[in-house]
C-alpha cells in the first residue's frame, strides 16, 4: 500500500492507495486524522490521479470525482457510502434522507455512524450530510473544514454562511 501527503486548503491530506484504487484519505487533525501504517510505502505511485482531481476540486474546476475507489466496511457501511456519492455537488442531504435512500428509514443513527467512518472523505462527500434542521453536524476533518467544503461547493445558504463559519470555528476541538 502506498501513501503520500498532499497539500490542500485543509492542510496536508494523507492519501492511501495503490494501482487498484484509493483506499483512504486522512485529515491533518480531528477524528479523521490518519497515521501511516508501518507496512505502507511512502510513494505517489497509484495516487497521481487522486492528487490531480483533488487539486481540480479545490480550485473549483471539478464537481465529480472519477477515481477507482476501494472503501472498506460492512455491507451496510458500503450502502451508505454509495448513497453519499449520489448527493450532487452543491447540495446537501439529511441523515434521514440518506437512510430513506438506502431503504432503511429507521436507521438514521446507523447512517450517521457509517457516515462518520467514511474512509474517503471529500471524494465520497460525507461533508454534504447535515442535520435535519439544516445545521452542520460532525465531520472527521473538523467543523471548519466541513464549512469550508460546503462553502466551496456553494451549498451553504448565503444568509447563514458567516454564522455557520463562525459556529464551526468556535466548536473545533
Amino acid at each position: 500500500m502506498n501513501y503520500c501527503y498532499h497539500l490542500s486548503p485543509l492542510g496536508p491530506l494523507l492519501l492511501v492507495g495503490d494501482a487498484s484504487g484509493l483506499w483512504k484519505i486522512g485529515f491533518p487533525e480531528g477524528k479523521g486524522k490518519v497515521e501511516p501504517s508501518a507496512d505502507w510505502v511512502e510513494s505517489t505511485s497509484g495516487l497521481e490521479t487522486a492528487r490531480q482531481q483533488l487539486d481540480e476540486y479545490f480550485a473549483g474546476d471539478r464537481q465529480v470525482f472519477d477515481l477507482k475507489l476501494k472503501p472498506q466496511g460492512t455491507n451496510f457501511q458500503l450502502q451508505v457510502l454509495a448513497a453519499l456519492q449520489t448527493i450532487p455537488f452543491g447540495n446537501t442531504a439529511s441523515y434521514a434522507e440518506v437512510a430513506e435512500k438506502i431503504g432503511r428509514p429507521k436507521a438514521v443513527r446507523a447512517v450517521g455512524a457509517a457516515n462518520g467512518r467514511n474512509p474517503l472523505p471529500i471524494v465520497i462527500p460525507c461533508h454534504r450530510v447535515i442535520g435535519a434542521n439544516g445545521s452542520l453536524t460532525g465531520f472527521g476533518g473538523g467543523m471548519a473544514a466541513k464549512s469550508y467544503l460546503l462553502s466551496l461547493e456553494g451549498a451553504l445558504p448565503a444568509t447563514t454562511n458567516r454564522d455557520l463559519f463562525e459556529q464551526a470555528n468556535n466548536t473545533d476541538s
